[in-house]
C-alpha cells in the first residue's frame, strides 16, 4: 500500500473532495523518505545557482527506494508534491529525482534531463532490478 490513510481522511474522500494540505500530510507521514528527498532538493534548488537540483544518492534500504518509486509513479502524489513545494519534478533510474523551477519544462536542462538520450546514458547494471 502506498499511503496510510486515516479514517477521517478516507471519510472525506468518500464524501467528496479532499483538502490538498491533508493529502500532502498523508504523503509526508506515509512516504517520509520520498517527502524529505523532495524537500531537500527544493532547498538545494533555492540555495544554489544551478538550473535544477537532483538526487544521486541511492536510498539506503529497499523500503525507502519503494517510497520514492511510489511517490514518483503516482500522478496524484507527484502532482501534490510539486504544488506543495512549488517545483517541477523529473525522475530517472530508481532514485534520480530532480527538482526544477516551475515552468522549466520548456528549457534545455529539463528537456535534456528527461530525454531518451539521458535515460540511456544513465543506465547501469546496478540499477536494472530497481
Amino acid at each position: 500500500m502506498s499511503l496510510t490513510v486515516s479514517p477521517e481522511l478516507l471519510a472525506q474522500a468518500e464524501a467528496g473532495e479532499v483538502a490538498e494540505s491533508d493529502f500532502v500530510t498523508t504523503v509526508r507521514d506515509s512516504l517520509p523518505f520520498a517527502y524529505r528527498t523532495v524537500e531537500r532538493l527544493t532547498a538545494e534548488l533555492a540555495d544554489g545557482g544551478a538550473p535544477f537540483a537532483d538526487n544521486r544518492i541511492e536510498p539506503p534500504t529497499d523500503a525507502e527506494r519503494g517510497q520514492l518509486l511510489r511517490a514518483m509513479a503516482s500522478d496524484s502524489i507527484r502532482g501534490s508534491l510539486e504544488r506543495h513545494f512549488g517545483v517541477k519534478l523529473a525522475f530517472m533510474n530508481c532514485h534520480r529525482v530532480a527538482v526544477f523551477p516551475v515552468g522549466a519544462e520548456g528549457g534545455a536542462e529539463y528537456r535534456e534531463f528527461t530525454s531518451m538520450r539521458a535515460q540511456l546514458l544513465h543506465q547501469s547494471p546496478e540499477l536494472r532490478s530497481c
